[in-house]
């Protein structure tokens, strides 16, 4: 039993003595009876096709969620909570929708529209009780990027007679981004399915925090920059493709001087008042039943305002203008526009997934309740598929719709499906009324609801006291989505982070572990006081899995450590075993000589050469005492071997085995092991009995080899060996 550390004695310890022959990878196999049964892809394929009645059930239920909550709804503890909570939502939705239209370059009944159908599916079909779906600002400048890239201005302009000047056709053009967006967010939609059905929901793993929250905030300031030309009420040139930013923000400084004092002024005014409002929700947030609807007040005061003042054709305001009353019936989307928004659906899929996935695990994991990641693919699949037929835009989860939805006592998806309500009873009968909306109070409601990405340039200072790979990434992320727009930024941005998991593999940290005391825990040497190499055994451990990329490195560094110049020491031994197939040759010529003069000259002869033969055999065998008796190669990091890490350990066994020093491994994984066996790595002379479990195990074994072989240890060695039982 060890003795507690000096550390621990203040404490209670408990203690344990554990007595078990030394055991190899052979012997645990055999000792735990290794199964080697492995399920073909033909039973696997097999077993997902079999059909049974729970099975079936299993299946309806995971597909329809609602058939499962539904059914069990608590209408007394849950009704009134999502009541409220679905009418504050649906509130929000109708500024945000009208607002984030605008962001994806459609007519602002659009919004509504994404707000409605969307809302529905996504009722049926997820699995989050809390999020609120809809219309997000990065998903609606994604969108406005793809109608304005396909549908430009410059594509329906046409000469009016009377101004003699080229004017645009607004409804052209309109309907066309209507088009494209209607195609992108089907198409998106279908990726979205097609992911889930797969079982592809892990795919968002490869979506860092660092690095959604590094595009959220740029794609946060693309949003607050396609916003600029109504602040100023200016029309500057549109620009697309890398850069695109920087163009139109230096395009917003030249026209500066023909801004629109009417629509500044407005913008002003209403950024001013939601800010003033919004800090009062928050100071009154616990005192309040419901957030004060800032957003509803202002686009009502400002259509009053603009209507009486007639603000579009006294000061030439812009304003939302037409906005039909109904619903518009389903169209498919046009599919000879698919080829030409494949790239942008599929980013819109990972990013909208991405945000609405974590979110819902955010509050799924405060409420204790599970979130089905293929599932939720599949439900804001079909949320994008369905409103892309009614001409919806790309939808995804807000954060500020989701904290009123869960602030005001929402506990299901029936408040969603409560604003989606609220969204049809505006747009069937009251919609029209906001025509004398001015689009600057639009612009003030996206600047002020970006007030939280933008708080998120506080993470580069807090990444950098915690982790600096992060805060690298975040910054990367962030620059790159600005300076090459957000569909090419994401790609880069994940190509930037998958650089820095391999940068980190190719550059881990080496260390030599020592024992601890006299236990069996063993530590690296370099960063423990008390950690002590056992004499004449050099155990070498890598922080990185091993593979192409980093092998080479491996051998270095293993050959740095142990201060072994393996191919100096080879070359020696090769020059040594060069000179005695020389010496031989050379004493065979003299015997045939000698043996012409007679048989007694030839018997002296041939004394003599055994004795000098002889003689460099004798130093041949014998060992360097410098160099360890064995190397022990800690592998319990590595959680994969592609070939060329199989062959780096083979060529390690092969050379150090050469000089006389045996080569253990440990901590091998299953996987590492299929590996080692798939790859060649065992033959003949190379069993599992190099496998060990532990490094003590394998410390052990060394020792034991050490005292029952020829070589006689001296006395203070003795004395620093471990005990054979731990």
């Amino acid at each position: 039993m060890y003795p507690p550390p000096p550390a621990m004695t203040e404490r209670r310890s408990v203690g344990y003595s554990v007595h078990r022959e030394v055991l190899d990878e052979g012997a645990v196999e055999e000792m735990a009876e290794k199964s080697e049964a492995k399920r073909t892809l033909s039973v696997k394929v097999k077993e997902s096709l079999r059909c049974s009645g729970p099975r079936m059930k299993s299946l309806i239920l995971g597909f329809l969620p609602i058939l499962s909550w539904l059914p069990r709804y608590p209408v007394r503890d849950n009704a009134v909570g999502d009541l409220v909570s679905g009418i504050s939502v649906g509130i929000m939705q109708l500024p945000q929708g009208m607002a984030y239209a605008l962001l994806a370059a459609v007519p602002p009944v659009y919004g509504l529209y994404s707000s409605f159908y969307p809302v529905l599916v996504y009722f049926l079909f997820g699995t989050s009780k809390h999020i609120s779906v809809g219309t997000y600002a990065v998903m609606s400048v994604m969108i406005g990027g793809v109608t304005e890239r396909l549908a430009p201005d410059a594509d329906f302009l046409s000469w009016d007679n009377v101004s003699n000047t080229s004017v645009v056709d607004l409804l052209s053009r309109d309907a066309e981004r209507v088009r494209v967006a209607a195609a992108v967010t089907f198409m998106s939609g279908l990726f979205q399915i097609l992911l889930g059905l797969v079982h592809f929901g892990f795919v968002v793993t490869y979506l860092s925090e660092p690095l959604v929250r590094g595009y959220t905030t740029a794609a946060a300031i693309h949003v607050v920059v396609s916003q600029l030309k109504y602040t100023f009420g200016i029309s500057p040139a549109r620009f697309s493709g890398p850069f695109s930013l920087i163009y139109t923000v230096l395009e917003v400084c030249y026209l500066l001087p023909q801004t629109n004092v009417g629509a500044l002024v407005v913008s002003i005014v209403a950024i001013v008042g939601l800010i003033l409002v919004k800090e009062l929700n928050n100071y009154l947030g616990k005192k309040l039943p419901v957030p004060i609807p800032v957003e509803l007040i202002a686009i009502v005061v400002a259509t009053l305002i603009s209507w009486q003042v007639n603000l579009e054709d006294k000061y030439g305001v812009d304003v939302v203008g037409l906005i039909p009353s109904g619903l518009q019936p389903p169209v498919l989307p046009t599919a000879s526009l698919f080829g030409q928004v494949i790239g942008d659906a599929f980013a819109l899929s990972v990013v909208g997934y991405g945000i609405a996935i974590s979110l819902g695990r955010i509050f799924a994991l405060k409420y204790g309740y599970k979130v089905d990641a293929n599932q939720e693919l599949i439900a804001l699949g079909l949320s994008n598929s369905v409103g892309g037929i009614f001409q919806c835009f790309a939808i995804s989860c807000s954060m500020s719709r989701t904290m009123v939805q869960e602030s005001t006592g929402g506990k299901t998806q029936v408040a969603g499906a409560l604003s989606a309500v609220v969204i049809l009873f505006i747009t069937l009968w009251i919609g029209t009324l906001f025509e004398d909306l001015p689009k600057a109070v639009l612009a003030a409601i996206i600047y002020v609801n970006l007030q939280g990405m933008m708080k998120q340039f506080k993470d580069i200072p807090a990444l950098w006291r915690t982790s600096r790979v992060d805060m690298c990434v975040w910054v990367a992320t962030f620059i790159l989505t600005v300076l090459f727009n957000p569909d090419l930024g994401l790609a880069a941005s994940i190509a930037f982070s998958l650089l820095t998991v391999i940068f980190r593999t190719q550059l881990p940290s080496y260390s030599l572990l020592g024992r601890v005391g006299d236990t069996d825990l063993y530590r690296p040497v370099e960063e423990y006081n008390q950690v002590k190499q056992v004499p004449g055994v050099v155990i070498f451990r890598s922080s990185a899995t091993l593979y192409f990329a980093n092998a080479e490195m491996y051998q270095d560094a293993l050959a740095e450590k142990t201060g072994l110049d393996i191919t100096s020491i080879l070359s020696a031994k090769k020059k040594l075993e060069a000179k005695r197939k020389r010496q031989e040759k050379k004493e065979a010529k003299r015997a045939r000589k000698d043996a012409k003069k007679g048989r007694e000259l030839q018997g002296e002869s041939e004394l003599e050469n055994q004795k000098e033969i002889a003689v460099i055999k004798m130093r041949e065998d014998l060992r360097d005492p410098s160099l360890p008796r064995a190397v022990i190669l800690d592998l319990s990091p590595v959680n994969f071997l592609d070939t060329v890490g199989v062959k780096t350990i083979r060529n390690i066994r092969r050379d150090y085995g050469d000089i006389g020093i045996d080569v253990l491994l440990t901590g091998c994984q299953t996987g590492v092991v299929e590996s080692l066996q798939s790859g060649g790595f065992f033959s003949g002379q190379v069993t599992k009995a190099c496998l060990f479990s532990t490094n003590h195990d394998a410390v052990l074994h060394c020792l034991s080899e050490r005292t029952d072989g020829s070589h006689t240890d001296s006395e203070s060695e003795e004395e620093d060996m471990p005990a054979t039982s731990f």
